[in-house]
């Protein structure tokens, strides 16, 4: 449309994008795709102003530069290990998230995982399913309150995870390279990495996924893990090396797993983790909620509202870019 500001929408999960064309305004035209490669959305965004960005990827420099006029790439969710940032501050582009729309749902989710697997909720579900009744099958559970709950990562969602696991009576330790202990009033002892899973009966996963936390939990980090732990994962699928995971649980290294998200997704069919009954895996919903998904789609429009209008955004992940930037913010 002439005479408008063009966004591209890269890719959405939700039925429509009236929200977001009622926070751009009118002077926007709003072109929605749903791709998945940049290969796929590169010739309708070269002459956009700002990118919006759900899962298509990678955002590497060469398409950086393909987008000479863009000015910002929003993301909808938290994590932005799709996007060359490095890149994007050398080519004056402001890169934001959403890190707070679902901090609730997957410390809820967390929880759910943790307390399944404890008391084997989706084991004996199966087995009623299958027209059995009885407790035996399930042995041994251990009585979850004076546990002790590892965290990896202690940002925003596994404080909150920290506060639940605390209600239950757990012990919480966390090891996290960028938090001191006392930073927060929340529980948590800080430990090294090697003592939170050489102690923990929960080992639960909530790093950003960076070239340091590739797979983190990988043969050597198992092998310092209690034989009967459990370990969770909310955060990234490659956090965890899978097929590492898969040698652990063969060999009895640790009792199971708790997994929303997993490395690849979605899960191949078959898989070396489907079929197992300590096994848990859920297709990375831990985010999930109406109210979250409400959040989820005005983060990212509400920062490119921002910098069409001359404001600083509020989530800038890159914030060298600032004061040498396309928006000269």
């Amino acid at each position: 449309m002439a005479g408008k500001t063009k966004v591209v929408l890269t890719d959405y999960v939700w039925e429509s994008v009236d929200m977001e064309r009622r926070i751009l305004g009118d002077g926007v035209n709003l072109v929605p795709l749903q791709t998945k490669k940049p290969e796929e959305f590169i010739a309708e965004a070269a002459d956009c102003v700002a990118l919006l960005n759900t899962y298509a990827g990678p955002i590497t420099a060469d398409v950086m530069a393909k987008m000479p006029q863009c000015k910002i790439i929003a993301r909808y969710g938290i994590g932005v290990d799709t996007i060359d940032l490095e890149a994007a501050t050398k080519a004056g582009i402001i890169v934001t998230n959403n890190p707070t729309y679902c901090i609730d749902e997957v410390a809820e989710h967390t929880m759910a995982l943790l307390l399944s697997a404890a008391r084997k909720i989706t084991f004996y579900d199966r087995q009623v399913r299958a027209g059995k009744w009885a407790v035996p099958p399930g042995k041994p559970i251990q009585r979850v309150s004076g546990s002790t709950i590892g965290l990896v990562g202690y940002g925003n969602i596994a404080r909150q995870v920290a506060v639940r696991a605390a209600a239950f009576g757990m012990k919480v330790l966390f090891a996290d390279p960028f938090i001191k202990q006392g930073q927060f009033n929340t529980p948590g002892d800080k430990v090294e990495l090697e003592q939170l899973l050489a102690d923990s009966d929960f080992v639960s996963l909530h790093p950003p996924l960076t070239p340091q936390t590739r797979q983190l939990m990988n043969d050597a980090a198992f092998a310092k893990m209690k034989k009967n732990a459990v370990l969770v994962n909310c955060s990234r699928g490659p956090v965890i090396d899978t097929d590492a995971l898969v040698r652990a649980l063969d060999a009895g290294k640790i009792a199971g797993c708790a997994l929303d998200t997993v490395d690849p997704e979605p899960l191949p069919d078959p898989h070396p983790l489907r079929g197992r009954e300590n096994v848990i895996i859920n297709p990375h919903a831990a985010w999930y909620s109406e109210q979250a998904m409400k959040g989820l789609q005005a983060g990212a429009p509400g920062e490119v509202q921002r910098v069409l209008s001359g404001q600083w955004p509020i989530n800038v992940v890159n914030p060298a870019v600032r004061g040498n930037n396309r928006a000269g913010l």
